[in-house]
């Protein structure tokens, strides 16, 4: 079984910017290190804004830590772990990403069904309860 969804040729991305992809229902923003060398993923939603504007962000880092910066109102987010660097309480969920046959794919999580699914196995359960 393929656990990878496939988001876009790696070609698509570019050192230092973001991209937003869909993914199992979800809005994921996706960066390739400025180096070159390193992807990362995470939630596209930032929470203080209210909007899906992470893969617009800035990418910097502060000592050995990457982040990406909301560019809304600046908090900026590790990329590794999604951990906010400016406030203890915010933290964006990450995503599993890697390159593989010149693609940028992120690992499907089977416990995180897409929204879609979901509604589609509850109205299977209706029909047959009826």
């Amino acid at each position: 079984m393929n656990n990878w969804n496939t988001i876009c040729p790696q070609q698509d991305l570019l050192a230092g910017v973001g991209i937003c992809a869909l993914h199992q229902g979800q809005q994921v923003a996706v960066f390739l290190a400025a180096d070159g060398n390193a992807l990362y993923a995470l939630s596209n939603y930032d929470a203080v804004a209210d909007a899906n504007v992470m893969s617009r962000g800035l990418m910097g880092s502060a000592g050995q830590e990457l982040y990406v910066a909301s560019p809304i109102y600046k908090q900026r987010y590790n990329l590794l772990t999604g951990q906010c660097l400016d406030d203890d309480t915010l933290s964006l969920e990450t995503f599993t990403v890697r390159a593989n046959d010149n693609s940028i794919q992120l690992l499907i999580e089977p416990h995180k069904a897409s929204l879609q699914d979901q509604e589609q196995e509850q109205e299977q359960e209706r029909e047959l309860s009826v």
